[in-house]
Parts: C-alpha cells; sequence; structure tokens
C-alpha cells in the first residue's frame, strides 16, 4: 500500500519514488538531541511527466530522474549539520528534488522513529508543486 495518495493532475505524471531510507542525522530542539544523531526514515515521491497513452518508452535515462542523484542530495543534506525541524528537513529535500526540471511534484515524509517507545514514528509529510 502506498503511503501517498494519487495526484489528481492532468498531464499524466510517472510516480518515481525513494522507501524506508533509513540515516542518521543530527536534528532536534531539545537539549538531549544536540551534539548527538539520531535515525531518520525518509520517503520521497516525487512525479515526472508521462506520455500519455504510451505504453513502452524509450529505455533511456533521459526520461525520468536518477534515484541515485535523489539519494546523493539527501545524504548531502543530512551531511550539512545540525537541523532543529523535520519539517526543515523536509523542506529542504523538496526543493532539492524540485530542482531537477523536470519533476512537477514531491512528496517528502520525514520520521523519527524512536522518539516514544509506544509509537513507530512520528514526523512530517510536505507535498510541494513546481509553480511555473
Amino acid at each position: 500500500m502506498s503511503i501517498f495518495a494519487a495526484w489528481p493532475v492532468q498531464p499524466p505524471l510517472r510516480r518515481v519514488f525513494l522507501k524506508d531510507m533509513v540515516l542518521q542525522a543530527n536534528i532536534g530542539v531539545y537539549p538531549h538531541e544536540q551534539g548527538v544523531t539520531q535515525r531518520v526514515r525518509i520517503n520521497i515521491s516525487f512525479g515526472v511527466p508521462d506520455e500519455p497513452g504510451l505504453t513502452v518508452g524509450r529505455d533511456d535515462l533521459s526520461r525520468t530522474v536518477s534515484y541515485e542523484r535523489i539519494v546523493l542530495m539527501v545524504r548531502r543534506i543530512i551531511a550539512e549539520g545540525h537541523v532543529r525541524l523535520v519539517e526543515t528537513l523536509a523542506e529542504r529535500i523538496a526543493i532539492g528534488v524540485l530542482a531537477d526540471e523536470r519533476v512537477q511534484v514531491v512528496r517528502v515524509r520525514v520520521e523519527k522513529p524512536d522518539i516514544f517507545h509506544d509509537l513507530d514514528a512520528v514526523g512530517v509529510e510536505i507535498e510541494r508543486w513546481r509553480t511555473e
């Protein structure tokens, strides 16, 4: 089951996703979260234009966005240093994904799985659309 609902938009978009990327991050606002890392789980889904009615397109990377580029970008953002809010981290990731002009929409979910013993995770999910 997808954690992201369908995009109600035309033209059709191909959904590309990265699921459950787990990294150690310097994140948090509380004193006990300063100077230490904690796990974050990141999910990213983004829409790249697709050709309507096309059954099989060109078997070529130029018609999509490289997963590797997104993974490396997320790792770089995490390595840049302490972030106070999961919201800020999600926004930085969304901006990085939208830097590729082919991406029309991005959804980013950032979770902190180790905060409460009786919860799987806490976090935020944002959606950003290309405005031009």
